[in-house]
């Protein structure tokens, strides 16, 4: 029943309509609260909507607010993902060490792994990072900003 209302939906007012609502839907953050956005400045997120939300379409899963070091954007530049270099056809800035950014679960647990982890707001990451990390690990790398 669901599909099929979804489906009439999606046939009457088109995807891109869907996409907004499922946007503006209120995302939680590893507390259970409403997100708080990351950065607006660099403008950040999936939607580039300054917080770190994510749906289907983010394979990334952008989930975790970074405060990047200059270790961790050498790190992710080796890894094959430069975060360093702007790009504006992508609406990119490129980071510097400071920048609060939202950045793919697994490359920040590549990063743990690695000893270059960067620290992260936890009022400011989205609860599904909770399906990968717990919060105890989370928790170490909190820091107000």
């Amino acid at each position: 029943m669901v599909k099929q209302v979804y489906g009439l939906f999606n046939k009457l007012v088109g995807t891109n309509t869907i996409k907004v609502v499922m946007q503006n839907e209120i995302a939680l953050n590893v507390f259970g609260e409403p997100l708080i956005p990351c950065s607006f400045d660099p403008l950040t997120g999936f939607f580039r909507d300054g917080c770190c939300k994510t749906n289907e379409e983010d394979v990334g899963s952008h989930l975790v607010c970074a405060i990047v070091t200059d270790a961790f954007l050498q790190f992710s530049l080796q890894k094959g993902n430069d975060l360093i270099t702007p790009r504006p056809e992508y609406r990119f800035p490129g980071l510097l060490a400071g920048d609060q950014w939202c950045l793919c679960i697994n490359r920040w647990v590549e990063a743990l792994n690695a000893n270059c982890a960067p620290y992260i707001k936890l009022e400011s990451t989205h609860i599904k990072a909770l399906e990968t990390v717990p919060m105890n690990i989370l928790k170490e790398y909190a820091r107000e900003v």
